[in-house]
């Protein structure tokens, strides 16, 4: 009677998806998405102060190697959206239609599909952990700490993608809470762990700048268990079976003509991004040869900057949710009216969030770094950046939504434009040829925003993407 009822309630919540009023819909399925984009931030947030807040001597290189690896895990979770961005949209076809079972099978194969580029993934970021370090100019401390920092980080990649499909598959089925739960038990264990293993509290061994990533892999670690264990049981009609986790590959074709496109989008950002940090690297190199604080300036921003990617992400990934249900239902006039809704109201938020930037810019950064050069560069860079917060939600929550209808062809065609055309040699031109520094750089970011978002709600708008078979 119990599991009966159960399923009653899921059903009545996927409806409501469907059926109920855009606005009031969206906040309910935004918030508990806001509140796991916040604790996962949070988990790159502590390990950035506590690198800022460790003696001298290292704390500019152990900043440098913790945000190194956040650009690594970032490059292999946009791999992971090759599976998580196909099973999102299709999961969420299949329920608004009405056809839970076959949902289920979607899910079934992208956690099979995961595991396998998990495994990859955890062996051959051990092997070219080197090779990113020397991609940003790192040399003696810096290279010797980011390479065995790098190296620890890799092996939680395994399980950690059985945590992040199962959450796309989850959220394709309109659930949104069982993630937020899991990213607070991975949080807590952080915020215990890590400091503990930084400083040797207790009965936990002295690892200094190590303890950081040792303390990250184990929260990682027992999310993804928790997360392969709720997927056993069974929630809102997704359950991992024996028989569907053998390879189908109709429904692998499915997942990944959508997903490939997405994983490339996501790999092109990644490199953009990535060429730009190399680029922060040469602004640096004036300084001794071990500690860059440009670098370190750009990773404090960056960090800060998260609590912008927070709504904008929730909103986009509740539009790609809605969206994807409302053409399975045949609904398509709702699933543009959700779109937009979501970029109004991530819009007035954002806001918000920029103009705390512009005010309190010399404060923030200086909650994460000590250093007073590292404050000094970072600060004017966090007030620009606030400026275009506004822009850079719309341009998240429109390329979501176009996700969400399994749209992620014109995504990377966008990327491409923006990043290889626009950030990277307007970074270089700006920061390093016209000795600009890091706020010149910087400029070449917000130009890149402002024509990624043009494109974007162009392609929103004209709603060709709303006739798209997947």
């Amino acid at each position: 009677m119990a599991s009966t009822e159960s399923s009653r309630l899921e059903t009545i919540t996927v409806n409501r998806i469907v059926t109920g009023p855009v606005r009031r819909v969206m906040l309910a399925l935004v918030w508990p998405v806001l509140a796991e984009q916040f604790l996962n931030t949070l988990v790159g947030l502590v390990d950035t102060y506590l690198a800022g807040n460790l003696p001298e001597a290292s704390r500019v290189a152990a900043t440098g190697a913790v945000g190194l690896a956040a650009y690594v895990g970032w490059l292999v979770t946009m791999l992971f959206a090759l599976v998580g961005t196909g099973a999102t949209a299709l999961i969420a076809r299949s329920y608004g239609a009405g056809e839970r079972p076959t949902g289920n099978h979607i899910a079934n194969q992208a956690v099979m599909l995961v595991l396998l580029m998990g495994a990859g993934a955890s062996v051959a970021l051990y092997a070219a952990a080197p090779v990113f370090a020397s991609w940003l100019h790192m040399e003696g401390i810096t290279l010797q700490m980011t390479v065995r920092y790098l190296r620890i980080d890799a092996w939680g990649y395994l399980i950690w993608s059985i945590s992040q499909v199962g959450a796309a598959s989850l959220r394709g089925a309109g659930d949104m809470r069982t993630s937020l739960k899991v990213l607070s038990i991975v949080n807590i264990l952080n915020v215990i762990a890590s400091p503990a293993l930084v400083h040797g509290w207790g009965p936990a061994p002295l690892l200094g700048v190590d303890g950081i990533v040792v303390g990250t892999l184990i929260a990682r670690i027992c999310g993804g268990l928790l997360m392969l264990l709720i997927l056993l049981r069974g929630r809102f009609g997704i359950r991992l079976r024996p028989g569907l986790l053998r390879p189908h590959w109709g429904p692998i074709r499915r997942i990944t003509r959508i997903g490939i496109p997405a994983a490339a989008d996501g790999t092109i950002l990644w490199g953009g991004h990535f060429l730009f940090l190399m680029i922060v690297g040469f602004i640096g190199t004036g300084g001794a040869a071990d500690v860059n604080p440009a670098l370190a300036a750009h990773i404090v921003v960056v960090r800060i900057l998260a609590f912008t990617y927070l709504p904008a992400s929730a909103f986009a990934t509740a539009c790609a949710t809605m969206i994807g249900q409302a053409l399975g239902a045949g609904d398509p006039a709702r699933a543009r009216r959700c779109g937009h809704e979501g970029v109004v109201q991530c819009g007035l938020l954002t806001a918000g969030v920029g103009l705390g930037f512009l005010l309190f810019a010399t404060p923030l950064c200086g909650l994460l770094n000590k250093d007073p050069q590292v404050i000094a560069l970072a600060a004017p860079v966090l007030m620009l950046a606030g400026a275009f917060q506004p822009l850079l939600s719309t341009n998240i929550v429109y390329i979501g939504s176009l996700r969400g209808a399994g749209d992620t062809i014109f995504p990377m065609i966008f990327s491409i434009v923006g990043l290889v055309c626009i950030r990277v040699p307007g970074g270089y031109l700006l920061g390093v040829a016209l000795h600009h520094g890091l706020f010149g750089a910087w400029c070449a970011v917000c130009a890149d925003i402002v024509v990624r978002t043009t494109l974007s709600f162009t392609r929103f708008t004209r709603g060709r993407w709303t006739a798209l078979r997947i």
